[in-house]
């Protein structure tokens, strides 16, 4: 009884996880500064799923294993006069679009729907299974 509900509950703290990392891609896409304000440009975070609960040892479930950072490169803008720039008159801005995180923090948003709606349909069976038990 009390697993079935832990399975969804994983999988929304997952799908919340994976909305704040979109959302963190959408908000940083034009940044060039590092928190300590050196011209290192925002590198797109990606969470990684797992199986199961590592904590607990549970079998069921999803967690998140790591919250990853993008290999790729950086994209190129002519900007010449741009403090940031390099000799050519080129600034590095981070490789994110902004439509695929979007459709990231969507995707994500419809799967958490999708677990509070198993939770609450587990809840509605346990509820009339007490009720034909009493």
């Amino acid at each position: 009884m009390y697993g079935l509900l832990d399975i969804s509950t994983s999988g929304m703290v997952a799908q919340r996880t994976r909305v704040e990392v979109a959302t963190a891609n959408i908000a940083n896409a034009n940044s060039l500064l590092d928190p300590n304000g050196n011209n290192e440009p925002f590198r797109r975070r990606m969470a990684m799923l797992a199986p199961g609960d590592p904590q607990s040892g549970n079998p069921m479930g999803v967690h998140v294993s790591q919250i990853a950072i993008a290999d790729g490169g950086f994209r190129q803008k002519y900007t010449p006069g741009h403090p940031y720039a390099d000799e050519q008159g080129y600034i590095y801005t981070p490789d994110i679009d902004i439509t695929t995180e979007t459709v990231n923090a969507m995707e994500a948003s419809r799967a958490y729907e999708a677990n509070v709606m198993a939770a609450e349909a587990t809840k509605a069976m346990l509820s009339a299974s007490l009720r034909i038990l009493a």
